[in-house]
């Protein structure tokens, strides 16, 4: 995918304008940086419409019923003849903003914004990975090629700023304009040997004062948000210095659902699947002509009547004057219901379930093993955060502000991706789990958790630090979850970070009536994946995964440090877990790594009598 802007720049895979780059993120190209746009500056036109009514129903209650539609981000039409680089067709794209506008020289070690001219914009149409900026003026160099300045700064309501050069050697708002030196002193690098001088006043400082918090070196927050080209000075939280390219820059707030089939009927699951082309069709002569062009060749069944009435049956029912208080809240309880009743009649090109036998071993433990031979996953992107994650959501309310995609508070479409893949669901047996989750020995790390729960809460100044537990069951979930991804990991082919989970949970303090896992992998080829995931959800296969899985988690090379692990002491949300036992990356995990303990499958060094696979174990 292009990123462009007045240039071509660079490209970006669709999934990563979500989950890495998306809007008001920054990326790093081979020569300088730039942030993506919002959305007032990208070409609608070019956008593909992807059709999903639970997750436009999702995004409607986060952002408001303005939201009209989900779509994939602009990209050229396909063709099998190369793209001109001078031609419009290589400008169609995401655009882009050159971010930060501060740069060095290498050589003369001249620090000064793009604004001053100082630095010259050399592009290359053909080679966009050549595009640089290069200081035309170095009294010591031909031509060098400047490199971004390396802090920034921003704060917790999403707002970020070029570091504040002048202000900050000038220890405040000094009239003296002259230009600056940035430079290193020492053999190492590290923060305090860094430092910014002004060659007019001479005045030097040591980068080190940016990062202490009570010295009080940065000036207020402007309020600034590069991607909407705009600033609001009333902005009251105090910023922070940070790094080009910290992990805590921007953090992606994200919906995400699985295509399910809502109907039985065959016309129905049409209409669900085809409704970006039919929602179009505003008469019985218009659905003829896209007929007639080859547009809906799915409905060869079907009369043009019989769908136009469903076409006007539908589009009665979604613009009804209830129609968003008459879906489920819950984004994941109607999933389990279709993957926990698998019906041939919903299976379709995008979801498909076969049941198979569980593994012998495990028959008391596991009620039901199936297959999902086929799966659409759909994301949007409805914001994101900076300095805090807005992930942290997903235990409770907290009191991050979600920077907005576009000028308008209320943007009228969001950037969205679809990808298609295969997965292992595996549900657990309610009673067994109802009586394991009541034993006395799990009281003790029930009450160890939820008080760790509670003073992460507190650190963090959020409200209802006594809500938002997830309980023991939603972590036995998710530590069986990470444990078999990292076994299938080893024999089905895909890598780590392609492997996700969804984790299907009660909500604590109600009775257990959803308890299962769903590990899958899925690509945005319109194929999807080849079935190596499926292939070994067979009963011997799994069964065999599943031994490994748990003999493994029975101890950690970091044991007995992982095992005795209490996380009131250090502020975490994990019991008996570690990198080099259950955490995974973090496009696997659905909560941050967050919520893990090994002794809630099996013995450990530290507890014995907690594990729920205890006696299933060889």
């Amino acid at each position: 995918m292009s990123v462009a802007v007045a240039a071509r720049v660079g490209e970006l895979r669709p999934s990563q304008l979500l989950w890495s780059f998306g809007i008001g993120a920054v990326v790093d190209l081979p020569n300088f940086s730039v942030m993506v746009l919002g959305l007032n500056d990208w070409d609608e036109g070019h956008t593909q419409q992807i059709t999903e009514e639970r997750l436009l129903a999702a995004v409607h209650r986060v952002l408001g019923p303005q939201v009209k539609k989900l779509a994939a981000p602009p990209m050229p039409p396909e063709s099998d003849r190369p793209i001109d680089p001078t031609g419009e067709e290589a400008r169609i794209g995401v655009p882009v903003v050159v971010f930060p506008e501060w740069f060095r020289c290498p050589v003369c070690q001249l620090l000064a914004p793009i604004g001053t001219r100082l630095f010259e914009f050399k592009e290359n149409p053909y080679r966009p990975d050549l595009a640089r900026y290069i200081h035309s003026g170095c009294p010591r160099a031909r031509g060098p090629t400047a490199i971004p300045a390396r802090f920034l700064v921003a704060c917790e309501r999403g707002h970020v700023d070029d570091f504040p050069w002048t202000y900050y050697v000038h220890r405040g708002g000094a009239a003296c304009r002259g230009t600056l030196t940035f430079y290193e002193v020492g053999a190492s690098l590290e923060t305090a040997n860094l430092f910014v001088k002004c060659n007019e006043c001479d005045k030097s400082r040591s980068m080190i004062d940016a990062f202490d918090r009570d010295a009080h070196a940065l000036p207020r927050c402007r309020g600034r948000h590069p991607h909407l080209r705009e600033s609001k000075p009333s902005c009251p939280m105090p910023l922070r210095a940070i790094l080009l390219g910290a992990s805590n820059s921007w953090f992606p707030e994200t919906r995400t659902v699985l295509s399910i089939p809502t109907h039985g009927e065959k016309l129905e699951q049409l209409l669900d699947e085809n409704w970006s082309i039919l929602e179009a069709a505003t008469s019985l002569e218009v659905l003829r002509g896209f007929r007639a062009i080859g547009q809906l060749r799915e409905f060869a069944g079907f009369s043009d009547n019989e769908i136009w009435a469903g076409i006007e049956s539908k589009r009665a029912e979604s613009n009804g004057p209830a129609a968003d208080d008459r879906r489920e809240l819950d984004l994941k309880r109607p999933e389990w219901e279709v993957l926990s009743a698998p019906d041939d009649a919903l299976n379709s090109k995008d979801f498909m379930l076969t049941p198979t036998d569980k593994p012998s071993r495990y028959t008391h433990e596991i009620a039901a093993v199936v297959l999902a031979e086929r799966l659409r996953e759909v994301s949007a992107l409805v914001g994101f955060t900076r300095i805090r994650s807005s992930g942290e959501s997903s235990v409770g309310d907290i009191p991050i502000r979600r920077a907005a995609l576009s000028i308008e508070t209320a943007p009228k479409w969001l950037p969205a991706t679809e990808v298609r893949g295969e997965g292992i669901f595996v549900r657990f047996d309610l009673e067994r789990l109802g009586a394991w989750s009541e034993e006395g020995t799990q009281q003790e790390r029930r009450k160890m958790l939820r008080a760790a729960h509670e003073s992460w809460r507190s650190a963090r100044q959020m409200d209802h630090v006594l809500e938002g537990f997830p309980d023991l069951v939603y972590v036995l979930l998710h530590s069986f979850s990470h444990a078999l991804m990292r076994e299938l990991t080893l024999e089905c082919g895909y890598s780590a970070p392609s492997i996700r989970e969804r984790i299907y949970a009660s909500k604590a303090e109600e009775p257990i009536d959803m308890a299962g896992v769903l590990v899958y992998t899925a690509a945005p080829d319109s194929e999807g994946t080849l079935g190596g995931l499926v292939a070994l959800g067979r009963p011997k296969d799994l069964g065999r995964l599943l031994d490994q899985a748990l003999e493994r988690a029975t101890l950690c090379s970091s044991d007995p440090l992982c095992s005795e692990h209490d996380p009131r002491r250090d502020g975490t949300l994990h019991g008996a877990a570690c990198h080099a036992c259950l955490f995974a990356p973090e496009t696997s995990c659905e909560n941050g790594n967050r919520y893990l303990d090994r002794s809630t499958l099996v013995p450990t060094f530290r507890r014995a009598n907690t594990g729920f696979f205890r006696t299933a174990l060889p």
